[in-house]
């Protein structure tokens, strides 16, 4: 069985006689991908060892995370896209819009006047 809805759905359709083009994803990323599923199918693999090397297969820089987050949104690989959404998730949990922003390295889009506005009109935001 294919985990990747977009390749089964490709190869179906007739569209992969020969080359499968995944333009959005890179080479070393596609890699890590591979790996991912290669392990997921090794038949002598517990369900306790395979959530522990889950778990350090998404220890990862964050550009490399965000590369394979995307990878397997492009993929359509739920069981992928599940864990590292989860590792984003707790990425945030815990944290205020600031620290956020810093992990993220997301600039903040409002003035400081229009944040202490934005505060003061929904204290439970924040």
């Amino acid at each position: 069985m294919l985990e990747s809805q977009t390749i089964k759905h490709m190869v179906e359709d007739g569209c992969a006689d020969s080359v499968i083009p995944l333009l959005n994803v890179r080479g070393t990323i596609l890699s890590m991908v591979i790996e991912y599923l290669k392990k997921h199918v090794e038949a002598k693999t517990t369900e306790d060892d395979l959530k522990n090397w889950d778990v350090d297969f998404a220890k990862l820089g964050q550009d490399t995370l965000f590369d394979l987050l995307m990878a397997a949104n492009y993929l359509d690989i739920k069981s992928l896209l599940d864990l590292l959404c989860q590792t984003v998730a707790d990425m945030i949990k815990g944290k205020s819009p600031e620290e956020i922003r810093q992990t993220f390295r997301i600039q903040d889009d409002f003035t400081p006047e229009e944040e202490e506005e934005i505060r003061t009109e929904t204290p439970r935001a924040f």
